[in-house]
């Protein structure tokens, strides 16, 4: 059996990213989005999801390229001095951090703590946990999220690992990205085992953000491993709003969303038989 959940990230962004996640859930195949506690559209977000009951909401955890919800005093590892509180705009940065073990296991959980609550508070059952950049593929994130997920009640988490097979050499910085992932894989394995957290086996299109196309999609899907997968998106609108943020995803947002509402893509799914379902339905 091939089932498949298509989970759109950056929900709260901006008002076209909101648009274009609602639309690609209503119109197309999206069934899960995961929201930005920090987004500046978070509140347009958060009420626009109690328009589509069947729209499973998670939690879209930020610790790099954000602001946080809590001071910079209660969370010096994860921030930077300066003018206004931000975390770290560079991953690279982050990643050193990690490695250097200079980031607080617990500063981290209480931060992603504060951002589950305040989904929470505004009325959505969290379903599941990601992470912007995907910074919970390091082992003291993942120990953070984790035990924040366990203390609000949050069941499931993303499998961040892309099997290298989906990431052609061609897209070599990504390929180079996911061959470092790759080393953490069987320690995420073993810590959610033991918390006793659900993820699916494993997700695809990290390799091709930002460049996805129709062609790639649907050989994505008729390759579509046995078992449960995640598909990450991120459809929306490239409007005045979007030119504010930092991001490199701009044009492909709209092009991303002309594929999750093709009904080509539609009829490759039954053909494939490929079932769709959320992070509701997972967990």
């Amino acid at each position: 059996m091939r089932r498949l959940i298509i989970n759109a990230d950056d929900f709260g962004l901006t008002s076209g990213v909101n648009r274009g996640i609602l639309e690609s859930h209503q119109k197309g195949i999206v069934t899960s989005a995961t929201l930005m506690a920090c987004g500046e559209r978070f509140e347009e977000a958060a009420a626009l999801s109690k328009e589509a009951p069947k729209l499973s909401v998670g939690c879209h955890v930020v610790l790099v390229d954000g602001k946080p919800m809590l001071s910079p005093s209660e969370i010096p590892s994860l921030t930077h001095a300066g003018s206004s509180p931000r975390f770290h705009q560079s991953l690279v940065t982050f990643a050193c951090l990690a490695a250097s073990r200079r980031l607080e296991r617990a500063q981290i959980e209480a931060e992603v703590t504060a951002q589950i609550q305040k989904l929470q508070a505004a009325g959505i059952a969290v379903s599941h946990l990601d992470s912007h950049k995907h910074t919970h593929m390091f082992p003291v994130v993942l120990k953070g999220m984790l035990r924040a997920a366990k203390a609000c009640g949050v069941r499931a988490l993303r499998n961040p690992f892309e099997p290298l097979v989906f990431a052609t050499l061609r897209q070599w910085k990504r390929y180079f990205q996911l061959r470092m992932m790759s080393r953490f894989r069987s320690r995420f394995d073993d810590a959610l085992a033991e918390a006793g957290m659900t993820t699916p086996d494993g997700c695809l299109g990290i390799a091709a953000t930002g460049g996805l196309n129709m062609e790639t999609f649907q050989s994505l899907l008729k390759n579509l491993p046995d078992g449960t997968w995640e598909f990450v998106s991120h459809p929306g609108y490239n409007d005045r709003h979007l030119d504010r943020v930092i991001t490199r995803l701009r044009d492909s947002r709209e092009k991303e969303l002309a594929i999750l509402t093709s009904d080509t893509v539609k009829d490759l799914l039954k053909r494939e038989g490929i079932q769709l379902i959320s992070y509701r339905e997972l967990v």
